[in-house]
C-alpha cells in the first residue's frame, strides 16, 4: 500500500459475519491491518481506544445504522479527520447522498469488487496522509487553527487547538461560528476567540483560535493599573504562572511582543520583575471582592 514498513489500519464495520470474513482476508492480503466491529455501538467503543487510518462502514445495520454512526464519528474532533467509505447493497441516489451528507468520502456497492475497493482505499489513505501532514506542519509552527463549515460544524483542528478546546466542545452549536466574522465563546472563566482567516474549501472556513480569561479580571486590571487591553491580557496570564512562551501561545502573539508588553507593564506598575508584578496583581485582584 505504501513504501513504509508501517501498515495502515482499516476498521471494518458490518453486521454480517460473511462480509467481515471476506473483507478481513482481502485487506490482510493487501498488507493492511484490520480491526472489526459488528455494529455502530461497537465501532464507537473501539474508536475510544484506537484510531485507525480509514473506516469501511456498512450503511444498513440494525439498531444504529451507518449514517448515524458516521455522524457520531464526525462529531468528535479527534476522529473527524478519518475517511469513511460506506458499503451497502442499496445503490439508489438517495442513499449515496445520505452517506456523503453524513460525512463519508466515498461509497461502494455490494457485492464488493476487491480491486476497486483497494484502489479507493489507496486514494483516500493518501489524501488523509497529506491532510495530516498539513495539519501537523501548521501545529508545529504554533498554529492554533481549526476549520468549520457554514453550518458551524467543526471539520478539523490542529492538535494544539484541540487541547485548547478541551472542555469547550459542549458550548459549540450551529451558531458557534459567524462566518466570516470573529466569534467569542466564554465559559468557566475562559474566553475563546475564533478569528476568521480564509475560505479553504467549498464549505470549509479556516479560523485562528486564541484564549484569554473571562474578561472581568482583565477589565479590572486595565482600570486599576492604567493598562492597555493587551497588557492586561499578558499580565493576567503571567500572574497565573504562565511562562512568556505559554503567554505567546495562548494569546497568539510572538514571544518578542510578550517581552515588549512586559516592559511596559513593569514600568506602569513600578516593579522590576515578573515576581513583583505577580504579587501586585494577586493583591489587586483580592481587593476586587
Amino acid at each position: 500500500m505504501n513504501n513504509s514498513t508501517q501498515r495502515d489500519t482499516i476498521l471494518v464495520v458490518d453486521d454480517t459475519p460473511e462480509t467481515l470474513g471476506f473483507l478481513t482476508d482481502a485487506l490482510e492480503h493487501a498488507s493492511l491491518t484490520v480491526l472489526v466491529a459488528t455494529g455502530g455501538a461497537g465501532a464507537l467503543k473501539l474508536l475510544s481506544h484506537v484510531t485507525p487510518d480509514l473506516i469501511l462502514l456498512d450503511a444498513m445495520m440494525p439498531e444504529m445504522d451507518g449514517f448515524q454512526t458516521c455522524r457520531l464519528i464526525k462529531s468528535d474532533p479527534a476522529l473527524a479527520h478519518l475517511p469513511v467509505i460506506f458499503m451497502t447493497g442499496l445503490s439508489d441516489t438517495a442513499h449515496v447522498v445520505q452517506g456523503l451528507e453524513a460525512g463519508g468520502v466515498d461509497y461502494v456497492a455490494k457485492p464488493i469488487v476487491v480491486d476497486e475497493l483497494l484502489a479507493r482505499i489507496r486514494v483516500h489513505l493518501a489524501n488523509a496522509r497529506n491532510a495530516k501532514r498539513t495539519r501537523t506542519a501548521l501545529d508545529a509552527t504554533g498554529g492554533f487553527l481549526l476549520a468549520a463549515n457554514q453550518a458551524g460544524a467543526l471539520l478539523w483542528c490542529t492538535p494544539q487547538a484541540q487541547q485548547r478546546l478541551a472542555g469547550a466542545l459542549e458550548n459549540f452549536s450551529a451558531e458557534a461560528f459567524t462566518i466570516p466574522r470573529e466569534k467569542i465563546i466564554s465559559f468557566d472563566g475562559r474566553q475563546l476567540t475564533f478569528t476568521f482567516l480564509s475560505r479553504t474549501g467549498e464549505d470549509e472556513y479556516l479560523y485562528r483560535l486564541t484564549e484569554s480569561g473571562g474578561g472581568q479580571e482583565e477589565a479590572f486590571l486595565r482600570t486599576h493599573f492604567s493598562l492597555s487591553a493587551r497588557e492586561a491580557d499578558v499580565l493576567i496570564w503571567i500572574a497565573r504562572g504562565k511562562s512568556n512562551r505559554d503567554v505567546s501561545d495562548i494569546l497568539g502573539i510572538s514571544p518578542r511582543t510578550v517581552n515588549k508588553h512586559l516592559e511596559q507593564i513593569f514600568t506602569k506598575l513600578g516593579v522590576e520583575n515578573r515576581a513583583s508584578a505577580t504579587a501586585l496583581t494577586v493583591g489587586a485582584l483580592a481587593t476586587r471582592n
